[in-house]
């Protein structure tokens, strides 16, 4: 696939995708609109340069990244979740996947943000260890912990929780 030549042009074919990735990323559909709002106002202005990388859309996502990150250090906020949970749903119900979406937002946005980002990196944007770890400027060992850490601490609160899971 080609990389589109004009601002306009890549906007309007990778626009959503980029604001799906920030969503993904935040958790917060303003956010996440904020997000790609900001770093496309800074691509804009020096848009011959950044068409002309191997990848434009790859260094809009990295950019992406780096000022959800920003923004979470700038705000040191930390989402917390407020509402209990409902009870364990059974599994032929069909609100069950819906429940379970749910659910692992909340645990998703629960995690650290470099956490978060590596999970969202590894299983939303299905990116290799080594991408992620030169997205991250880390090592591939950094990223394989920060996953495995991630994860364990889903699973505890899933199981704290007594939450549905699939696995």
């Amino acid at each position: 696939m080609s990389e589109p030549d004009s601002f306009d042009e890549f906007v309007q074919t990778r626009g959503w995708a980029l604001l799906r990735f920030a969503y993904v990323l935040s958790g917060d559909s303003h956010l996440a609109e904020d997000l790609v709002q900001e770093v496309l106002a800074r691509m804009h202005r020096r848009w011959a340069k950044v068409a002309a990388l191997h990848s434009a859309e790859a260094y809009v996502r990295k950019a992406i990244l780096r000022e959800f990150l920003s923004w979470r250090r700038r705000r040191a906020s930390r989402e917390a979740v407020l509402a209990e949970l409902p009870e364990t749903a059974v599994a032929a119900d069909p609100q069950h996947h819906v429940l379970v979406r749910d659910q692992m937002w909340q645990l998703l946005a629960g995690l650290p943000r470099a956490q978060r980002a590596v999970l969202v990196l590894r299983f939303y944007c299905d990116l290799p260890d080594a991408e992620i770890a030169a997205l991250l400027d880390c090592g591939e060992s950094t990223v394989r912990s920060q996953a495995s850490r991630a994860l364990a601490k889903m699973r505890t609160v899933m199981t704290e929780k007594g939450l549905v899971g699939d696995g």
